[in-house]
């Protein structure tokens, strides 16, 4: 078949509720994520640091939550 069937406002709908679900579960486990990293490292005080201006631990803070989405994308996306 040379194209693909045509959108109906069920399937529409249904894609959007998909999308949805699949975004708050998304966010929901990045700060689970976020928050066994604070569970694992209890020393570091991640808020404390980057009001002190401490960048490190703002690139490493960034660092994690990209690899937890890459994670989390790999995960729900099959």
């Amino acid at each position: 078949m040379l194209f693909a069937d045509g959108w109906t406002t069920n399937s529409f709908e249904m894609s959007l509720l998909a999308a949805a679900a699949f975004g708050l579960l998304g966010i929901a486990m990045l700060a689970l994520g976020f928050k066994v990293f604070e569970w694992i490292t209890p020393k570091l005080n991640v808020e404390e640091e980057l009001v002190k201006g401490n960048i490190a631990v703002g690139i490493m803070v960034g660092a994690l939550l990209l690899g937890i989405s890459l994670i989390v994308v790999r995960a729900i996306g099959g």
